[in-house]
This record gives C-alpha cells, sequence and structure tokens, in this order.
C-alpha cells in the first residue's frame, strides 16, 4: 500500500466530509500534502469495521471511532491526536508545532465553548447532514449520552442561554488568536491548535452557518479571520 487510507463519516447529497473529529485529520493531511484516499463509514459500521483492524479500544471514551487512520507501513491509528503525533512524527515538515503551550490552552479553553452549544448544534447535524443509514443510530445513542431525545435537549439546553455561556470561552480562545496579530495563534505560523478550531468552525458552516458559524464571528471576529486564511486546506473534502 503506497496511500494513506482515512476513515471518515459521509454527508447526504454529495459526500463532503463535516465531522469536526474527522476534519482534525483531513486538515493535518491537506496541510502537510501527504497523499491519501478516504474509506467513508455510516455511523453504524464504524464499530464493526474499525474494530476487525485489530485496534485496541478506547476504554475512556467510544470505544471504536473515527478518525481512523491506516498508514502505508501497515499500521492503524485511532483518535485524530494519536494521528496527528504519528503523522508528525513521519512527516516533520511543514511542522505543527504540537510542542507549543497555545496547544494545551486550546485544549483546555475550546472544550469550554463548544459543550455548552451542543443543543444548538447535535439536533441539526441528522437533519442538515446524514444518510439514512446513519438517522437511527445517531437519534439513539445521542439519547443515551445526552439523557433525553435530541428535540428534548434542543428545546431545553439551546438558544441564547447556550451562547451566553459559550461566550466567555470564545472571547478567550479569540484573545489567544489575536495576541501575535494574527490570522493564526502563532501569528503567520500555522499549528495544529490552529486546526482545532477550523475544523469546528467547519463543521458550524456545514451544519447551519447563520445560526452557528456566523454567530460564533460576530462574538469574536478573529475567528472569521482564521478560517479565511485556512480555506486552502478545507478544499479537498469530497475524496
Amino acid at each position: 500500500m503506497t496511500e494513506l487510507v482515512l476513515y471518515d463519516l459521509p454527508s447526504k447529497g454529495h459526500c463532503r466530509a463535516w465531522s469536526v473529529n474527522t476534519w482534525k485529520t483531513r486538515l493535518v493531511l491537506n496541510f502537510k500534502g501527504i497523499d491519501y484516499q478516504t474509506k467513508w463509514l455510516e455511523y453504524p459500521d464504524v464499530a464493526p469495521t474499525i474494530s476487525s483492524l485489530g485496534l485496541l479500544s478506547n476504554p475512556e471514551a467510544t470505544p471504536y471511532t473515527v478518525p481512523t487512520v491506516h498508514l502505508p507501513n501497515g499500521e492503524y491509528v485511532m483518535d485524530s491526536r494519536k494521528i496527528v503525533e504519528k503523522l508528525e512524527q513521519l512527516h516533520p515538515s511543514p511542522s505543527l508545532h504540537l510542542d507549543s503551550p497555545s496547544l494545551s490552552k486550546i485544549e483546555e479553553l475550546w472544550p469550554k465553548a463548544i459543550i455548552p452549544l451542543r443543543g444548538c448544534l447535535m439536533p441539526k447535524i441528522p437533519r442538515a447532514l446524514l444518510n439514512e443509514a446513519s438517522l437511527d443510530y445517531f437519534y439513539r445513542t445521542r439519547e443515551q449520552r445526552f439523557g433525553m431525545p435530541l428535540d428534548q435537549l434542543e428545546k431545553e439546553h439551546g438558544g441564547d442561554s447556550a451562547w451566553e455561556e459559550a461566550r466567555p470561552a470564545i472571547e478567550e480562545v479569540g484573545k489567544l488568536l489575536k495576541a501575535e496579530g494574527g490570522p493564526f495563534i502563532l501569528g503567520n505560523t500555522v499549528s495544529y491548535a490552529d486546526f482545532m478550531l477550523v475544523s469546528a468552525l467547519h463543521m458550524f458552516k456545514r451544519v447551519d452557518p447563520a445560526s452557528l458559524y456566523d454567530r460564533v464571528v460576530s462574538i469574536e471576529p478573529a475567528f472569521g479571520v482564521l478560517y479565511n486564511a485556512s480555506t486552502a486546506w478545507l478544499e479537498r473534502d469530497d475524496h
């Protein structure tokens, strides 16, 4: 095998990548210019397919997930953080600066912005993006995760109160984006910390740009500057 294989989630209509976690890996591949192909897996097929590859399950979260990659040397790696560490080792240039203190800051701050918005985001994913084959799985597993159906999650945890909870973290990340003059966290230097943000921003655009992406940018315009500076690595999204 000469080409890396990326396992990803499809979308309905013209099949294009949308998941925040798989975009973290896809952005790395596109940025580093690594040759790869995509294998699309509907949600119910993820665990059976990935478990069949001989990978150990993740004991701390969903046992088998995407992104998973099959490297040209035959090795399989699951989880976006582990994948970028392996790719940085195998393809050190251009660097993604995994040793930058900004990465740990983003890993701490960004979930505080994303988690409060689950009621604004999650119920829209099946409506906007999922194929019929994934709908039942998504609704069932998210109800188990959140302890309520998605329509109830949207009613009780969506709306303005969710954005007010997310706002302080969005503003704090915005300060990091502007600290070195932008457009990236390290100024003119791209790092993996940027891709953690861009992957979420792109998912917001795919799900509902007006109510998600635009609202983040209205709170902190530096996110729009970052996204626009990253579009070259978002172009390859359907293969």
